[in-house]
């Protein structure tokens, strides 16, 4: 199995709406904000390439955003999904699968494409699109906390492109990819694991999107259930630990992955490394 990681593009939020409670003073020592405390985040992707099957993990935002929406995000950078994956040699209709850890715009934007008069198709023509069933009810009648996040031109057409397959429950896609359900920061969130056969992968998504968020009071104002988040942080970071696993960061705009090791003040990050270095 070969796992690599795909950059998309990266874009602004709010300092507090990423850290929630904690107080700036702490977390801007870990996570530097700029003078309008806006936040750099990446908008990274995982890609997985076994035998006739290529995965792919999380699309990013994708380039049809509305204006009117996009100027809240400050997006920057050069890297695109598809540039990122042609530098892999691989095309959009080599991909065989399209995992969505969920349905926040900035997770599956990549995934429906649009043309200059204004079609919307899938930019995978290939792929099953792989959701939670949870998540799919959620996104299509969503609270209203989450419904500016879930963008219908995104939504809609998986469902029309007969491709979607959703997921029930904790399951294997493959031998050694696992999808696993968390519900704190959205429902039906499908983190993914990555067996390359020497060391597990653990993609957590908005679980714990950057490494400040190792830490338990970091937890993000944009989770919907955060004593949740708290509790499944808690278990899957012993996990980690304890199986000497690789926590893959999703939005952390300074590091990509790390290992994790106990210490006197809980788990803690240890090295931090390239997943193209992994061993």
């Amino acid at each position: 199995m070969e796992i690599h990681s795909i950059e998309t593009g990266n874009f602004k939020v709010d300092g507090g709406a990423m850290f929630g409670v904690v107080p700036k003073v702490l977390w801007e020592l870990l996570y530097p904000a700029d003078e309008h405390n806006l936040c750099p985040c990446a908008c990274r992707s995982m890609l997985i390439k076994q035998e006739d099957r290529v995965i792919l993990v999380d699309t990013g935002i994708g380039d049809k955003l509305e204006a009117d929406f996009a100027k809240h995000y400050h997006m920057f950078g050069d890297d695109t999904l598809l540039k990122s994956l042609a530098e892999q040699d691989i095309s959009p209709e080599d991909v065989t699968d399209v995992i969505h850890t969920h349905l926040h715009f900035d997770h599956c934007g990549g995934t429906i494409g649009k043309s200059e008069n204004g079609d919307l198709y899938p930019a995978f023509p290939n792929a099953n699109l792989w959701v939670s069933k949870a998540q799919w009810e959620s996104a299509n009648e969503p609270n209203l906390r989450e419904k500016p996040a879930f963008l219908e031109e995104n939504i809609r057409p998986m469902e029309s492109s007969g491709k979607l397959r959703l997921v029930k429950e904790n399951t294997e896609l493959i031998p050694g990819v696992e999808l696993r359900l968390f519900n704190g920061h959205t429902t039906g969130l499908m983190a993914v694991t990555a067996n390359t056969g020497t060391r597990r992968v653990v993609f957590a998504g908005d679980v714990m999107p950057a490494m400040p968020y190792i830490r338990l009071p970091y937890i993000s104002a944009y989770d919907v259930e955060p004593l949740t988040v708290l509790d499944e942080k808690q278990a899957l970071l012993k996990e980690i630990e304890a199986n000497r696993d690789i926590l893959f960061f999703q939005h952390d705009i300074n590091t990509e992955a790390c290992s994790l090791k106990q210490t006197p003040k809980g788990i803690r990050e240890d090295k931090t490394l390239k997943i193209k270095d992994l061993a």
